[in-house]
């Protein structure tokens, strides 16, 4: 049974049971009402009735009943042992009776009952009386009756309004109450069909078009659209995040492929070479020393290469999984004097000049700084890579609440198109391609630490002039306590 059903059977129940009481209310009310008046007049009547002697034509005595002024009614004394009935005059008139009570039965046959008298509905009140003459007490009963019948069908008639108004009010509620309440309760409908295209799968765009009142069923579909919403946005990144795994393992295995080939090439050379036959070989000693120490050399090569591009794809692996690193409060002067030092140590081509550090005396950042040094020395890194001739610069600059460290070259630069994708892994602009080494892993690493220190990179370049980045961090404004 649906949810709107039970809910209608509900209300129509509860809607059944308070029209029976009203009706029963209704009906008693005006039962109470039509027959008691009459019973206060029976039950007033029979105390005013009296005997008195009358004398007929021909001269006998008789008893006539007195104190009879109601219209409609009806009266009448029966005197048990001289089995006498003396009627109202209107019954007389009439020629009727009601039946007598037996006299030992009369005892508990008092009060109001009801008769009938060929097929005539009356309502009695009877009770016992003693008749005295000039001789003896004698047992009666006296009964003073009402016709009904007008009452009666009265009664019937709205006994049977009340049951046929309560039934059509009934299934008058139950069908419009089903309508409402398919009416309110069609957003849930739209609520399953929305889950059913989750279960599916086919479409997590779709949202519930709602535009009734924010009730319960208002904020439910609300809720809903915001769970969809979460939903599409979670199974979005997981989109992403499966592709840039395939891609990172399609990548790492290319990159790993290529040292892997050089060393197998270079062990099977000198395998070959040193399993050979001094007496067959075309080589004297001299030049399988020479190639010897030449293939060393290049597995030695392919060996670091691929040492730097395992610890690079740990690093990132690190920052996928959502690892963070302990910060503190880092004095900039400090920090940036030993990586301009360390970095005149690296391997270049071109000249490297460093600019007025001074000015980040007494300036902190919060952050790590063997992380922020890493970070540091990629981008120097880089520059001199791609920076065959020319020169490499390192200062800084501020911005309001922001310290900038400026790493310019006068390189190769790179397309403008090329700058939105520098920082996705293992990517090499193609004016690099085969020009300077590398795995593309670098900026990646790079842009992590950035972000987890809550900065930012500005890049700008220019095809055959140069690059320069900008990593801005934000200073820390309170020095830290000594």
């Amino acid at each position: 049974m649906s949810i709107r059903l039970r809910l209608t059977a509900w209300y129509s129940g509860i809607l059944a049971v308070m029209l029976l009481a009203l009706s029963a209310a209704i009906y008693g009310f005006v039962y109470i009402n039509t027959y008691g008046d009459i019973k206060d007049r029976l039950k007033a009547q029979s105390n005013q009735l009296q005997l008195k002697p009358t004398w007929n034509i021909d001269g006998t005595r008789k008893l006539t009943l007195v104190g009879f002024e109601g219209q409609n009614l009806y009266a009448q004394m029966y005197v048990y042992d001289v089995s006498k009935m003396i009627p109202s005059t209107n019954m007389e008139d009439l020629g009727f009776s009601f039946e007598i009570p037996k006299q030992d039965s009369l005892k508990n046959e008092q009060g109001f009952i009801r008769t009938s008298y060929e097929g005539n509905p009356f309502l009695m009140y009877q009770m016992a009386v003693n008749v005295s003459d000039d001789m003896a007490t004698h047992p009666g009963v006296l009964q003073v009756a009402a016709y009904v019948g007008e009452q009666d069908r009265m009664m019937l008639n709205l006994k049977n309004i009340l049951i046929v108004g309560s039934f059509a009010t009934l299934i008058a509620a139950f069908t419009f109450g089903l309508f409402l309440a398919r009416k309110a309760m069609s957003p849930i409908g739209k609520v399953i069909e929305a889950a059913n295209g989750i279960q599916t799968g086919t479409d997590l765009s779709s949202r519930i078009v709602y535009d009734g009142p924010q009730d319960e069923i208002g904020r439910l579909i609300q809720t809903v659209n915001s769970m969809l919403g979460r939903m599409e946005g979670f199974y979005t990144e997981l989109e992403d995040s499966y592709a840039t795994q395939r891609r990172f393992v399609s990548d790492a295995s290319h990159e790993l492929r290529t040292p892997l080939t050089t060393i197998r090439g270079n062990i099977d050379l000198l395998q070959k070479v040193w399993e050979m036959d001094p007496a067959e070989s075309r080589m004297t000693e001299a030049e399988i020393r020479q190639l010897s120490i030449e293939s060393v050399k290049d597995i030695a090569d392919e060996s670091k290469r691929m040492s730097r591009l395992v610890a690079d794809m740990l690093s990132l692996a690190r920052a996928d999984t959502g690892r963070t690193f302990d910060i503190e409060p880092v004095a900039l002067e400090p920090m940036m004097t030993e990586v301009a030092r360390r970095a005149s140590f690296l391997p270049r081509q071109a000249d490297w000049s460093v600019g007025d550090l001074s000015q980040l005396n007494g300036k902190y950042i919060l952050g790590n700084k063997d992380y922020l040094q890493q970070m540091m020395f990629i981008f120097i890194d880089n520059a001199f890579k791609y920076t065959p001739a020319g020169e490499v610069t390192l200062d800084a600059v501020f911005y309001h609440n922001q310290v900038g460290i400026r790493i310019a070259d006068t390189g190769i630069g790179m397309d403008k198109d090329e700058v939105p994708h520098i920082f996705d892994r293992f990517y090499r602009a193609d004016e690099s391609r085969g020009i300077t080494e590398g795995i593309g892993l670098g900026l990646s690493i790079a842009k992590w630490i950035i972000d987890e220190h809550g900065g930012s990179v500005e890049v700008v370049t220019r095809q055959g002039e140069g690059t320069t980045f900008v990593i801005w961090l934000p200073l820390l404004f309170a020095p830290p306590l000594e």
